[in-house]
Formats: C-alpha cells, sequence, structure tokens
C-alpha cells in the first residue's frame, strides 16, 4: 500500500512539473528577424547643388579651316526635380528616372582670334532622362546610372563696351553617366549624393556680326561638358507600412 501512494505522489508531481516546463519554454524570447527595406515603387523628390560647365570655342573665318578661340569654365548653382519608378530583385534595384533642373552657369573669355571680342556662355536648363542599376543593403543604396541630356544654351558676342553683337540661343542633346548613393531614413523618405557628367559634344552656332572683317560670315563650333554634383531627397509612394521579411 505505502508503494502505491508513493507512485501516485510521483505521477502526480510529474503531471504537474510537465506544463510548468510547457509555459517556461513558450515564455522563452526567440530573436525579432528584421525587415527588409523596399526599394520598389513610385517617387518623386528634389535636388539642388553645383554644377561647372566647360566650352570650347573653333571659329572657321579662313575658307572653313578651325581656329581654336578658346576655352572658359563656369560654375554655379543647380536646383530642381526628379520623378522615377524602381522595382527591387532580390539586392539588385533597378529603376528609370527623370530629371530636370534651372542652372546658373555662365562665363565669358576675350576671343583669341579678335580680342576686342568677348565671348560669353550660359546654361540656364538641364534634363536628364536614365536608367538606374543598383545594389542595395536593406535602406542603403548604391547605383549607377546612364542615358540622355538635354541643356538650354545661350552664347553672346560682346564688344569691347560690353554691347551685345550676336547672340544665338539653342537646345543641345547629349549623354550622361553618373553614379549616385541613397538612403531610406523612413519606409518612404530617403536621401543621397549623385554625380553627373554630361557629354554634350560639338554644335554649330553661326554669328552674324555685320561688318566685322572676320565674324561677318564666320561659324564656330562650341563644345560642352557638364559636371554637376547634388544632394537629392525622395518621397516613395505606394509604402504600405508593412515591413517584408
Amino acid at each position: 500500500m505505502k508503494k502505491f501512494w508513493l507512485g501516485t505522489v510521483a505521477l502526480v508531481a510529474i503531471g504537474t512539473a510537465a506544463p510548468a516546463s510547457a509555459a517556461d519554454l513558450a515564455a522563452r524570447p526567440y530573436p525579432m528577424v528584421a525587415p527588409i527595406y523596399d526599394w520598389s515603387g513610385f517617387y518623386i523628390g528634389g535636388n539642388g547643388g553645383w554644377g561647372n560647365a566647360h566650352n570650347c570655342w573653333d571659329v572657321t573665318p579662313f575658307g572653313g579651316v578651325l581656329f581654336n578661340d578658346g576655352c572658359v569654365n563656369r560654375s554655379g548653382g543647380v536646383i530642381g526635380g526628379q520623378v522615377g519608378y524602381r522595382w527591387q530583385a532580390n539586392q539588385f534595384v533597378f529603376g528609370l528616372e527623370g530629371q530636370g533642373d534651372w542652372a546658373g552657369l555662365r562665363g565669358s573669355h576675350i576671343s583669341l582670334l579678335d580680342p576686342t571680342l568677348t565671348e560669353r556662355t550660359k546654361v540656364d536648363g538641364i534634363g536628364l532622362f536614365t536608367g538606374q542599376i543598383g545594389y542595395a543593403w536593406n535602406n542603403v543604396l548604391w547605383y549607377v546610372k546612364g542615358g540622355a541630356a538635354v541643356t538650354s544654351d545661350r552664347f553672346d558676342l560682346l564688344d569691347v563696351t560690353g554691347n551685345n553683337l550676336a547672340s544665338d540661343e539653342t537646345t543641345r542633346w547629349g549623354g550622361t553617366v553618373g553614379v549616385g548613393f541613397e538612403y531610406g531614413f523612413t519606409p518612404n523618405w530617403s536621401v543621397g549624393f549623385e554625380y553627373d557628367h554630361l557629354f554634350m559634344g560639338n554644335a554649330n552656332e553661326t554669328f552674324l556680326v555685320l561688318g566685322h572683317p572676320l565674324f561677318n560670315i564666320a561659324l564656330n563650333r562650341i563644345s560642352e561638358d557638364i559636371d554637376m554634383v547634388t544632394v537629392r531627397f525622395n518621397y516613395r509612394f505606394g509604402v504600405s507600412g508593412i515591413p517584408k521579411y
């Protein structure tokens, strides 16, 4: 009889301990899996920074022979906006983007062919239409980009008193390549830095300065390259607030 009671007490003790052990296991903390930042979706944003334009003038006053008439660098501010779409596949991010900026890049130099003339150049608008390929580490994105570029230019010939003798306004198309870094500090908002180089090539501009012995029929071939460094802010639409795991 004594053995029976001892066995019964042992079974009851085991049964009581088992739920407590299960409860301990259920309450044991498990590490959380960090959410994955998703770069997919439409976005719109603004940018601002610095730009530098480099122009060289070649003049043909002597029967079509090119004469190097000097180069000019000019720097100034740029400010504008961008809109685009990105989609993400694992850690790779692909995108398309359009960007437009107002620019204040202007400068001048004295003509080597005729020191009584000053050649002035100005870029007041820049547009970029590019594709992107990037690699994301959660909310950090590095990318490269490339595509088409367009600029709004004005070229002037001035005399020694500053009077404008001839002008030409033109829209020029070329290409661009760039690299950027972007950091997502909320599910919708990101900030980044970007560098772009624009290859705008050569374009022929004709100035008619009546009575001038060289520029009355001269054709000017003007080359152009532009560098831009900008800070960018983007807002991405369609983020539900539910993190991916």
